[in-house]
């Protein structure tokens, strides 16, 4: 099964996720929920799991998140984690339906995690958040590392869709391609700001745009 499918997941496919790790048993969750591509589990997954082997407790803020999928495998990871708020200016539809039933297989997260429609400019954010986000398109990226370290927040992010008119490159684009340029950039100025930087990747089999970013003030 191509990870990087943009089919969605639906219950015909549940026979593919029998076990009963944590892993096999949202899948079958997302398949009961039909509406949600089948990389998006995959990119959810792999970003948490790195995230919680660095990052524990606080409150979690998913900016642009989408169906809120990666803010539910966080509380799941790691139950020290409050409370969950994701937040896009624009909510799938099928969001809520998601959450219902990822709630009903946990009632653990029922009233602990909020799906907001917002500007994410508005939203309010506090030092010991976990500030997390999944392909925020282009300059969204930049907007979610500004507001991470305005607070001095942990910050954990995917970068997409790299938009580098006018960007500064720091005349790295003679030696690199100018997305990797543009993040080679932007972890400079988190460690200019403070912070620690830690570099990974997820598989490239489920997103070429594969370049984790991990950050926390020292």
């Amino acid at each position: 099964m191509e990870r990087s499918s943009r089919n969605r997941l639906n219950e015909r496919l549940l026979h593919q996720f029998p076990g009963e790790s944590l892993f096999h048993r949202i899948a079958r969750s997302v398949c009961a929920a039909g509406c949600l591509p089948r990389k998006e589990l995959y990119e959810a997954w792999e970003v948490a799991r790195r995230v919680r082997r660095r990052f524990r407790g606080g409150r979690v803020v998913d900016l642009a998140c989408g169906h809120g999928l990666l803010s539910y495998i966080l509380l799941l990871l790691d139950d020290s984690s409050p409370s969950a708020l994701g937040v896009d200016c624009r909510l799938p539809e099928s969001a809520l339906r998601l959450a219902a039933v990822l709630e009903e297989s946990w009632p653990r997260l029922q009233g602990r995690i909020e799906l907001r429609e917002a500007d994410l400019a508005t939203v309010t954010l506090e030092r010991d958040d976990l500030v997390v986000s999944v392909h925020a398109c282009g300059g969204l990226t930049d907007l979610v590392l500004e507001r991470a370290v305005s607070v001095g927040a942990r910050v954990a992010l995917l970068p997409c869709c790299h938009d580098l008119d006018g960007r500064d490159l720091g005349g790295l684009q003679g030696w690199l391609d100018g997305p990797l340029a543009l993040d080679i950039m932007r972890v400079q100025r988190l460690r200019e700001a403070g912070y620690r930087v830690i570099t990974q990747q997820i598989p490239n089999d489920i997103t070429p745009k594969n370049r984790l970013l991990l950050a926390e003030r020292t």
